[in-house]
Formats: C-alpha cells, structure tokens, sequence
C-alpha cells in the first residue's frame, strides 16, 4: 500500500437532464477529515451520500468540494393566466358596447402582457433520480482522481522521507564509531577531571571521587540513544513501506527521534559528538516537517 499524502486536487464534470455539472476537489494538510461542501440551492439531498462516499475514501485532510450546476437550455412550459383572460375578454365586451369595433384576433389577445406565461418545467421524481445519479457518478470519478493525486504526491513525500531516515542512520552511525566514545578516550578524560579536582581540593575521599567518576562515566554513554535511533529507522522505513493512513504513527516517530537527539546532545563531552546531535536535530526535523502532509 502506498504513502499518501493529503495534498491534492481533481475536477470532473458531465451533463444530465439538460444541465451540465462539474465537481472540484481540493484537500491539503489536516488533523482529522474534514469536508466542506458547496452545494447549489435546491441540492442540499446530495450532501449526505457526498459525505459518506468521501469518509469512504479519505482518512485525513481539510477537503472542499464544490458542485457547479449550469442549465444548459431551460426546458419551459406555457401556461394561460385565467384570470388576466377572464379580465382581457370583459375589457373587450365592455369596449364593444361603446364603439364599433373588429373582433379582436387570437394573436392580440394573446399579445397583450400577462395573458400567456411561461415556466420552468419541475422535474419529474424519475429525472431527479437519473440526475442525482449521474452526478454523484461523477463524484466518484472525482474522488479516483483525489486519491489518485495525493498518491502521487504521496510517493515523493515517501522518498524524502526514506532520505531523511538513511541521513538519520548515517549519522547514528558516525556516532557509533566517535573515537570519543571509546573507553580509553572517556578513562583519559576522567583521569585529567580527577586530577584536576585533587589538586584543588586535595582532602576529597579518593572513594567517594572514584564513585562519581563511575556515574559520570555511565552517564556519558549513548549507547541506549544509538540503539534507539537504529530501532526507530527500521520502524520508520516498515512504516513508508506499508504505507497506507501512517501518518500520526510516523509524527509519533518523529518526537521519539527528537528525545534521543537531544538526549545524546546533553550526554555529549566531545565536540565532534555534539555537532553530530546537532545535525541529528535538524534532519529530525525537516523529517517531522514532511510528515505533516501524509495521510
């Protein structure tokens, strides 16, 4: 299964009944799912299967999809005003007993304003059936392309990701083989702190000091920290390769990297070792940075 990301964007569109109709889809980073609808007036009855068909296919991100729908001939119907008839026809009695006059034609009486309107055909329960269909079709074919983008996306999230863990091994690595870490480095160290404290205060306990001295030593080692780094990378690359909605997993990784970082910093006595904790810090997070946009 792939990574996904959670940026991505589609488009379809099509006609049904006259009217054509087009979906645009866009969803970017998010905590959870959370879909924005725009629907036109009169087709608030598609919101629910639009929700459930995008809770289907998306496990995270803010999404907005939108519905344009534009007529693409108005299908009208003509219908007689009765009553501006009714008032017409009186009109032309009353007139005629006053004045001779020629019959009224068919034409003027239907020219005169109000006696003739017309009217949007309502559809019919089996054509809004049809039409709900045909779009919500098309919002399936969005939704492939959706899923289809942020895969896409995703794959190129997932290689600077595995390079971001290969950098992280790396320098776990020259850690590992830090001469500073060697005992011989960390007995000379602590041999010139001993001797530096016994000169300046040469009434301390050589048993108390040599305890201390032991502490420190054990506080200094970072191979607990290493071992961590090395078990977190082959659990970040089993995450990126089974893919699939890992991305709170991974940030979880991405703070446990950030502990050990900076445990080994403060462990540091040695320059070298520092600066190699200081560059497992900015990788950390330029990987934690990536990982906010995967699924």
């Amino acid at each position: 299964m792939a990574l996904n990301s959670m940026t991505g964007f589609a488009r379809t569109d099509g006609s049904s009944a006259g009217q054509r109709w087009t979906w645009e889809l866009r969803s970017v980073n998010g905590k959870g799912l959370d879909v924005r609808l725009r629907l036109p007036p009169g087709l608030e009855r598609l919101e629910i299967p639009t929700r459930e068909r995008a809770g289907k296919r998306l496990v995270r991100g803010n999404c907005s999809f939108t519905l344009t729908v534009l007529r693409e001939h108005a299908a009208t119907q003509l219908r007689i005003n009765e009553a501006a008839l009714a008032a017409v026809v009186e009109a032309m009695r009353l007139i005629a007993e006053r004045i001779e006059t020629a019959p009224p034609s068919l034409d003027g009486i239907l020219a005169v304003k109000g006696v003739v309107e017309t009217a949007d055909a309502e559809d019919d329960e089996a054509a809004r059936a049809a039409f709900d269909a045909e779009v919500l079709a098309g919002l399936d074919r969005a939704l492939d392309a959706l899923v289809e983008a942020r895969a896409r996306e995703g794959a190129a999230v997932a290689a600077v990701l595995t390079g971001h863990l290969d950098t992280v091994e790396a320098l776990a690595k020259a850690a590992e083989a830090n001469p500073a870490r060697s005992v011989e480095a960390i007995r000379e160290r602590l041999a010139e702190q001993v001797r530096a404290l016994l000169d300046a205060v040469p009434a301390l306990d050589p048993q108390r000091l040599h305890q201390e001295a032991v502490l420190i030593a054990t506080r200094a080692d970072i191979r607990e920290e290493l071992d961590r780094l090395f078990a977190h990378v082959a659990q970040g690359r089993a995450l990126i390769r089974d893919g699939g909605a890992v991305g709170r997993r991974l940030d979880f990784l991405a703070q446990e990297f950030n502990r050990e970082s900076n445990t080994l910093c403060s462990k540091s006595n040695d320059r070298a070792l520092t600066a190699i904790g200081l560059d497992l810090k900015t990788v950390v997070d330029q990987f934690r940075e990536q990982i906010q946009n995967v699924e």
